[in-house]
């Protein structure tokens, strides 16, 4: 992985994460499939609404991988018993994938009317001050 300028500042300290989330997010795949929107609800809280008409409940799943939060649809195969005249409605299945930042945590999913709803809430940080005492080294007995 090559270096982000923005990161080579000896004043960033630790801040490779940053740089790896960077590097998954330019690495996802632009696909448009399914369609989505990301809502916010109030302050804190979002949802994501991912149309998904033609999956069934059993066909999608969510979940949280290593800070992403990753859809998946796959439609079970036809049987074979529909003899289709024109078939326009692909059963193709899907990945979509949303690199979440710390402090998201995804409350739950709902499937309403062929959309998928995702509420997902960020968290308020706590403000933390720690006093770091200062000191003074033991001199050395030779």
């Amino acid at each position: 992985m090559s270096r982000i300028a923005t990161f080579n500042s000896p004043l960033l300290l630790g801040f490779d994460h940053f740089e790896r989330v960077l590097d998954r997010i330019s690495k996802t795949s632009p696909e448009g499939y399914p369609p989505y929107n990301i809502e916010q609800v109030d302050e804190t809280r979002l949802r994501i609404t991912l149309a998904v008409a033609g999956f069934a409940m059993s066909d999608l799943s969510v979940a949280v991988e290593d800070n992403q939060l990753v859809i998946r649809g796959r439609q079970t195969e036809d049987d074979g018993a529909r003899v289709y005249i024109h078939r326009g409605i692909g059963a193709r299945q899907f990945q979509r994938a949303f690199v979440l930042a710390e402090g998201i945590e995804v409350e739950g999913a709902a499937l309403e009317s062929g959309l998928l709803h995702i509420d997902i809430t960020r968290r308020q940080p706590e403000t933390r001050v720690r006093t770091i005492p200062i000191r003074v080294p033991v001199p050395e007995e030779a």
